[in-house]
């Protein structure tokens, strides 16, 4: 630890996301674990964050309050639920720091608070921290584009763990989000998210989403572009929940010295345009 790393708070620090976050904080260079935040009715309150994560005291118990945490550190690392990112990202604003935002089911209300509160907080909010998903993102895109809807139908299918609540992933949306840019499109008019019953035929340009759910998949997501006679499949797999943790540290120092403003791991990776 030197006096030059970046400060950075976990909040959810119990979580599986959190302790993983913890974890990959204390390997990074350049960074240092502020601070941890709880809920007050959680019963890891005052237990030394490090050990919680497995990784050994770090001289960090786990807070409830927020508002002294943000008040000295430099940036938030938030992978929690809607309504908490949301209240997040105002202290963030406030406290004029970085927030990385890896949280997923935000409504079109929550996603106008956190672009209001990015007039003063500098915010990284993707649907998926990893470099390999932000790079299959960019290539949804250019193949979308380059494959004429008349003959290309396109379809995104997910697969993750028993336990998550949003549906379908922040990431099968990002990838939709791709595949409607490269097509010139709007995502939400399009998007075929639930088939049941007598359908009838599948609408031309549209983009299907299949939602798979069981056991312990950190994260698994395909986009099928199908065509006449031929099938081209982009995909890929989390192994590790880690990637995200990593990809969230990396946005974080990217984004220290950046003005205010509404960024994406696009940004952070240099493949925005």
């Amino acid at each position: 630890m030197s006096g030059n790393d970046m400060k950075l708070v976990v909040v959810g620090a119990a979580g599986r996301m959190g302790q993983t976050l913890i974890r990959i904080i204390h390997e990074t260079e350049g960074a240092v674990l502020h601070a941890a935040i709880e809920r007050e009715t959680s019963p890891f309150i005052g237990k030394d964050a490090g050990e919680l994560a497995g990784v050994g005291p770090l001289g960090v118990p786990v807070t409830s309050d927020p508002l002294e945490a943000f008040l000295h550190a430099e940036g938030v690392l938030d992978f929690t639920a809607p309504a908490a990112s949301v209240a997040f990202a105002g202290l963030a604003a406030q406290a004029r720091i970085v927030h990385v935002l890896g949280t997923t089911g935000c409504s079109a209300e929550d996603e106008e608070k956190i672009k209001a509160a990015a007039r003063h907080a500098r915010i990284v909010k993707s649907g998926n921290m990893s470099l390999g998903v932000n790079l299959l993102g960019v290539l949804v895109e250019q193949a979308a584009r380059a494959l004429p809807p008349a003959g290309w139908d396109i379809e995104v299918v997910e697969m993750h763990h028993k336990h998550k609540v949003d549906a379908p992933s922040g990431t099968a949306l990002l990838l939709g989000e791709a595949a409607a840019k490269g097509r010139a499109i709007d995502l939400l008019p399009n998007a075929v998210k639930v088939r049941d019953g007598h359908t009838g035929a599948r609408e031309t340009a549209t983009i299907g989403f299949a939602t798979l759910r069981g056991g312990s998949v950190v994260g698994d997501h395909s986009v099928i572009l199908a065509g006449e006679g031929e099938l081209v499949t982009l995909s890929h797999s989390a192994r590790d929940r880690s990637i995200f943790a990593r990809g969230a540290v990396a946005a974080a120092l990217w984004a220290r010295d950046k003005k205010p403003g509404h960024y994406s791991m696009l940004d952070v990776l240099g493949l925005s345009h």
